[in-house]
């Protein structure tokens, strides 16, 4: 193994990725795949936590992956595949099962948040995911993860999980305790109808966030009714705070012209709303389209998709085998 750093992260095949997805996930993977070794997965197993159509959950790992090479990622440079495809991840995940603790799970946000009032309704692998949140990452020994706001707390418990392990086993480094890699990029991505809300494809409006295979006239036209407010544009971070819409489009026309935050208020300090939505919807129309295009031409062959996923597969479980035979050993298992 060189020393370059093992990265890995993955992403739920929910279908419709959108901006958000893009910002905060792949256009930081094509930058981390340059000078490092990398393993994209496509995370199925996470996907059925909650009721998935059979029909749709397959459509959308194909779209997933059809994201994947659309926004850059080169399969042949990085890992790419699809995680029920390695059974090592369903398997480490029972063994960490019986490592973690029910303290640890409690202290979970994101469960409660996701379950909300009726989480005696939830299924048992949306309170236990996070366990196989860290067999994922474990499974490959991987040394450093990109992880975002909603993220933090579960590879803390990854990390927990890993030094417990190696504690418990007395296997001393056996498994690394990873890294995070923090992105310097935009952490969020905000509704185009509500600057409080994360862009997800659950809000009902279409008009509330863009989707990766919007055409060039549709991002146009949602960019014109993103929500603003009347008061002219600062040059003052401190008054942009309270103005979480205002924000959110200055945040995504400053990531996707590679300015920071600051240079973009200049720009737009003392201007009209129409002169801002005109500049973003250029830049998203430059940006996101050719990635849509791309996509769906990948989507037209999805053999091709399929091919990209059983490769990745073969090299991903050549090293999950490995990792599993040796914690069996380790735990006392034939």
């Amino acid at each position: 193994m060189s020393k370059k750093k093992l990265v890995f992260s993955g992403v739920q095949p929910t279908g419709n990725l959108h901006l958000g997805n893009y910002l905060g996930a792949l256009k930081n993977f094509v930058n981390l795949q340059k000078d490092n070794e990398c393993i994209f997965c496509v995370v199925d197993l996470h996907a059925i936590t909650v009721f998935q159509d059979p029909v749709e959950l397959k459509n959308n790992i194909l779209e997933t992956v059809a994201a994947f090479v659309a926004a850059g990622l080169d399969h042949n440079k990085s890992i790419i595949f699809n995680q029920s495809s390695v059974s090592g991840h369903s398997e480490l995940a029972w063994i960490f099962n019986c490592v973690a603790r029910i303290g640890w799970l409690n202290r979970m946000t994101q469960f409660k948040e996701k379950a909300g009032k009726d989480k005696e309704k939830a299924s048992v692998g949306l309170y236990i995911y996070p366990n196989l949140m860290a067999a994922d990452i474990l499974l490959y020994k991987s040394s450093h993860v990109p992880v975002g706001a909603d993220q933090k707390q579960h590879l803390e418990l990854c990390r927990d999980i890993a030094q417990k392990f190696n504690n418990d086993f007395g296997a001393a480094n056996f498994f690394p305790v990873p890294e995070p890699l923090i992105s310097n990029t935009i952490s969020r991505v905000m509704s185009l109808r509500d600057g409080l809300k994360k862009m997800s494809k659950s809000e009902e409006s279409d008009f509330s966030r863009i989707n990766l295979k919007d055409d060039a006239d549709l991002i146009v036209q949602k960019i014109k009714k993103a929500k603003t407010d009347s008061a002219s544009i600062s040059d003052n971070l401190e008054d942009l705070n309270k103005r979480p819409e205002v924000l959110n489009l200055i945040n995504i026309y400053a990531e996707l012209s590679g300015i920071s935050l600051q240079n973009a208020l200049k720009e737009f300090a003392g201007k009209d709303f129409s002169h801002l939505k005109n500049k973003l919807a250029e830049i998203l129309v430059a940006t996101i389209c050719p990635i849509g295009n791309k996509m769906k031409e990948l989507l037209k062959d999805t053999k091709s998709l399929e091919n990209i996923l059983n490769k990745g597969s073969e090299k991903a479980r050549k090293i999950a085998e490995n990792t599993i035979k040796e914690t069996k050993k380790i735990v006392g298992l034939f």
